[in-house]
């Protein structure tokens, strides 16, 4: 077997069952990448240890040398500004904070969107706002450009191998022009339907996901207080009705162990809800469980800060209980 190439932070990538796709991605021009932070740094990389040349920008010096260190020559290179990444690539992905972040980018001085060219793509994976996202495609579209929306579900530790769910927003055109980018940093690509619709199902989802993880952290201090033994109150719960991805993957890992390291902070979370709010919002729904989500949410993040897991929660709680 001919030897594995290790740079992505140690995983293998075996050069003869790569060996066609990257070289499909070293003879494609580089793909800009704007957003080197928590996910987009190993996403980044992934795209290079498949073989693609990467075109980065982010103000961070750390960033940047994060995404260099140990990349082949030639696979790195940096652009001062969102409008030399334009210049020096025909897709670019997005992995920024949130929409507001996203529209300084397009939109700012030395922004995107003036020096974008008929035919590039723009790869939005960043946890945005629906309505901001069809705005963008628009003014995109505008300029003779494609725009998808393709945010990511999964932690770091999925960014780091390249195996990532990502859910795709945008037409035929847009999609086969992405598909093989979105492909260097996902195992699993969902197409969801027009621009929008992606980041939309995002947030929906992650707002399913926090509910159950709110439900299990109450339903664990409640069997606390009983005095029963939370692993098999844990057992019982994957074993029957109450069985969620939270119960699977949290309770005894994260919070019964109080280790609270589930890979996905505090504040992300509340920015997802605040993302399916703005969805309640528009649609008029009265969203009363997401209400109640959105207020603990909040108030874990004004207690314990944004950058703590999103498992925390369950700390959280228990700490208001008396205050109650």
């Amino acid at each position: 077997m001919a030897p594995c190439h290790r740079f992505l932070h140690g995983q293998a990538w075996c050069a003869t069952t790569q060996r066609k796709e990257a070289t499909m991605a070293a003879t494609a021009g580089p793909v800009g990448f704007i957003g080197l932070g928590m996910m987009g740094l190993p996403m980044a990389r992934s795209l290079v240890a498949r073989g693609f040349r990467v075109l980065g920008c982010d103000p961070s010096e750390a960033a940047r040398a994060a995404v260099a260190e140990g990349a082949p020559e030639g696979a790195v290179s940096f652009a001062p500004d969102p409008s030399a990444v334009a210049a020096g690539a025909d897709t670019v992905v997005l992995m920024l904070p949130n929409s507001r972040v996203v529209a300084q980018v397009m939109e700012g001085p030395n922004g995107l969107l003036a020096a974008l060219r008929p035919g590039m793509l723009v790869i939005d994976m960043s946890s945005s706002e629906p309505g901001e996202s069809r705005r963008l495609a628009a003014l995109v579209a505008a300029k003779g450009a494609r725009f998808v929306d393709a945010p990511v579900s999964g932690s770091v530790a999925k960014a780091k191998t390249g195996t990532l769910a990502i859910m795709v927003g945008g037409d035929d055109a847009a999609f086969a022009q992405a598909e093989p980018v979105l492909k260097g940093m996902g195992e699993a690509i969902i197409r969801t339907g027009a621009v929008g619709s992606a980041h939309a199902m995002k947030a929906l989802n992650n707002y399913v996901y926090a509910a159950g993880l709110l439900a299990t952290a109450e339903a664990l201090r409640m069997g606390e207080a009983l005095g029963l033994d939370l692993g098999i109150l844990t057992d019982v719960m994957n074993a029957s009705s109450g069985r969620n991805i939270a119960t699977e993957t949290k309770s005894r890992q994260e919070i019964i162990s109080g280790r609270y390291a589930g890979g996905f902070q505090l504040g992300l979370m509340r920015k997802d809800l605040d993302t399916a709010g703005s969805i309640a919002a528009e649609t008029g729904y009265p969203a009363a469980m997401l209400a109640l989500c959105r207020e603990r949410w909040a108030g874990a993040v004004a207690a314990l800060g944004p950058t703590v897991d999103n498992t925390e929660i369950h700390r959280f709680i228990g700490s208001t209980t008396s205050k109650e």
